[in-house]
């Protein structure tokens, strides 16, 4: 059943030179790159503030900065998330970087709080759309929603950083969804602890996976093995990974299906009550704690991959692999989730990480598109270890940088030469691998 909807004028809200969708790290470093090339900018973001997962899905923490190179961890994405790290640092809101995994990866954490007031001050020349939805692209245009009603955007260059890769769809990129058997990586809801005693609580995250195991061995149920719980920036408070939201089928819940989302999010509260009641009564340090906040939104992990000039693999990741048109580098593993449980693919080799081609962020087919982040062109394997925050700055800054030297010269995106692009990134502070 369909309704008819008359057609309409749209009103033309502003005009850019450069358009990005999406306020997450992706998002946040295209929309800077492309300001700190001089270009008109605008950003557009559904929520009143900028982060993306790493604020409105409480991730808390950046992963994939840091790779463990020839058994020495360093960190490999600079550039504009430098800029992010020094901020955060001198607001007292970052924490050092903390091992994972039994030692074989790092990763930070900061104050969520501190990330939205220093993503502001970053895009302080970027003119950002809060509170506006985009639902759709016709003739150079974003379309989106506001509280002043229906707006357009017009731009000469997109930049699709909305992690579901919807202005790619819009504008007729192919793509893919999931792992082609109708399997996607399962979303969780994330929430922070307050009220811990950290003297108490100590290295808690190292018993809390074998407290659970033992219940679970006397009948109780968790939503995934794996847990992670661990310290934020202020001790009393910490941070909790240990959801997963399935539909009633067993399937991962979608985040480009609306009825799934709506299941998902009180699904994922529900989860977060039974999940942190138990933490609360059995491991020592947390007999004061309380839930200090629940995500605005449940985290996804994937939904659509824009398909582009190359397809990054997870032979790629774990095979540590270069190529000439280097961005960028990923030191993250592989991170499968699937049902009830986290499966973890470490690199074959001793380096550690993997280069990231420029060509994994134009599309085929819209020229006048790049993408980045989550949605960028992977497979499913691939997306699983590049998908987070270390690369998703990477892909960011490359795709701005690259929307500004394509307007410099009055080319498009996928014209460019990737050496000027290179040149012009490590100017820039990136580190390419």
């Amino acid at each position: 059943m369909f309704v008819r909807e008359r057609e309409r004028d749209t009103e033309v809200l502003a005009e850019h030179e450069v358009v990005v969708l999406g306020g997450g790290p992706a998002g946040i470093a295209a929309a800077a790159a492309a300001a700190r090339g001089g270009r008109s900018t605008i950003l557009v973001e559904r929520y009143g503030f900028l982060g993306g997962a790493g604020t409105a899905a409480g991730l808390a923490n950046f992963c994939g900065l840091h790779a463990k190179v020839n058994g020495e961890h360093r960190q490999v994405v600079h550039g504009i998330a430098d800029d992010v790290l020094s901020r955060l640092k001198a607001m007292d809101a970052l924490s050092s970087p903390h091992l994972l995994f039994g030692g074989r990866i790092q990763a930070q954490a900061y104050d969520v709080s501190a990330y939205k007031l220093v993503a502001d001050k970053l895009l302080a020349r970027v003119r950002v759309l809060f509170h506006a939805l985009a639902v759709g692209y016709n003739d150079a245009h974003l379309l989106v929603e506001t509280k002043s009603g229906r707006r357009a955007i017009k731009g000469r260059i997109f930049i699709d950083c909305s992690g579901d890769g919807d202005l790619a769809a819009w504008a007729g990129a192919s793509y893919e969804v999931g792992d082609g058997k109708g399997n996607m990586l399962y979303p969780s809801t994330m929430y922070r602890m307050g009220g811990v005693d950290p003297a108490k609580a100590g290295n808690a995250w190292e018993r809390i996976a074998e407290l659970m195991e033992e219940a679970e061995r006397k009948g109780h149920r968790f939503p995934r093995k794996k847990p992670i719980v661990r310290p934020q920036p202020n001790p009393t408070e910490w941070r909790a990974n240990l959801t997963q939201i399935r539909n009633p089928d067993g399937s991962a819940v979608s985040g480009i299906d609306a009825l799934e989302l709506a299941w998902g999010e009180a699904e994922g509260r529900r989860q977060v009550w039974d999940t942190f009641r138990f933490i609360k009564d059995t491991v020592p340090g947390f007999e004061r704690a309380h839930i200090a906040d629940i995500a605005p939104q449940i985290g996804i992990r994937e939904t659509r991959r824009v398909q582009g000039e190359y397809v990054l693999t997870e032979d790629d990741v774990l095979d540590c692999v270069d190529f000439a048109d280097v961005i960028g580098a990923n030191g993250w593993p592989v991170e499968d989730h699937v049902a009830g449980n986290v499966e973890f693919r470490f690199q074959r080799r001793e380096r550690g990480y993997n280069q990231l081609p420029y060509r994994m962020i134009v599309p085929h087919g819209v020229d006048n598109l790049l993408v980045a982040g989550r949605c960028a062109s992977m497979t499913h394997g691939g997306q699983s270890a590049a998908r987070v925050s270390g690369p998703c700055f990477v892909m960011g800054q490359a795709a701005g940088s690259a929307a500004h030297l394509a307007l410099k010269a009055g080319i498009q995106p996928a014209q460019i030469d990737a050496s000027r692009l290179q040149e012009y990134l490590k100017s820039e502070g990136a580190w390419l691998g």
